[in-house]
């Protein structure tokens, strides 16, 4: 796939038929964005005193919600994001406490079914099969230390590192990128498999007998994000695989349903 060169455009606001769980008017606050000088760290404990503060309040505020949490959760949307420290699902996306069941992993993986059992698919399976989440949502970002460690390590790398053994789930998006963007720069390819992998992870849902059955029957999506730093632009995207799930062959999906606000 040649992903499309991004144009800068106006700000676009998030809207309900483009992605129902953005909401709308997120700012520079809410995509995570924070100038950082020497007194970062002292302003960065009273930006999480605040928060805790704001969520004493929000409970005093809607007692019957929280302790309508505290008994039972019913999450509409599930995301799987990176464990990097800059990306905050609830932040970027505006999700309040109850709204998304959330997995974060390095480098925001899916591992192919055929692996077997791991932290990421054990949560995949609860929330699909016993919650019953309707979208799955996979967020990437930019600067993505794992995917440049992904780049950057041999095939026969040290297969004694955790980090190694678990961002090989994501070889094949490598080599693609490899094929498809080798005229690039380093940093550009980078980029490209941050991407890629997302995709990949899609088709690795789909790969699941219980997900693939439920999005055959329209009764779950899965959808792709990308969260750019530098350029303070989120992308979402829906993945179609040809109209037949099964079919999960190199090159056999599209991308449909595509927005980028700034």
């Amino acid at each position: 796939m040649v992903w499309p060169i991004r144009q800068k455009a106006s700000r676009i606001a998030p809207t309900m038929a483009a992605l129902s769980f953005l909401r709308p008017g997120l700012s520079n606050t809410h995509l995570g964005v924070h100038r950082h000088s020497s007194g970062s760290n002292q302003r960065n404990l009273a930006q999480a005193e605040e928060v805790q503060v704001g969520l004493l309040h929000e409970i005093k505020k809607e007692p019957e919600h929280f302790q309508n949490l505290a008994q039972v959760q019913d999450p509409k949307f599930m995301v799987i994001a990176c464990a990097d420290s800059r990306v905050c699902p609830s932040n970027i996306l505006g999700f309040q406490p109850g709204e998304a069941f959330m997995i974060r992993n390095v480098a925001n993986l899916v591992p192919p079914f055929e692996n077997g059992a791991s932290e990421t698919n054990a949560a995949l399976e609860f929330a699909v099969n016993t919650i019953e989440v309707e979208s799955i949502f996979v967020i990437g970002h930019s600067s993505c230390a794992g995917i440049e460690t992904l780049m950057t390590m041999q095939d026969d790398g040290d297969s004694s590192s955790f980090t190694h053994r678990w961002v090989v789930n994501a070889k094949v998006a490598k080599l693609r990128t490899k094929a498809d963007a080798l005229h690039l720069s380093f940093d550009q390819q980078c980029r490209y498999c941050e991407k890629e992998s997302i995709n990949r992870s899609l088709l690795n849902l789909l790969a699941y007998p219980w997900i693939a059955d439920k999005v055959g029957k329209n009764m779950l999506s899965v959808h792709g994000g990308y969260y750019d730093f530098l350029n303070c632009a989120f992308d979402k995207w829906t993945l179609d695989v040809n109209g037949n799930n099964s079919t999960l062959g190199d090159k056999q999906y599209l991308v449909k349903d595509r927005e980028l606000w700034f």
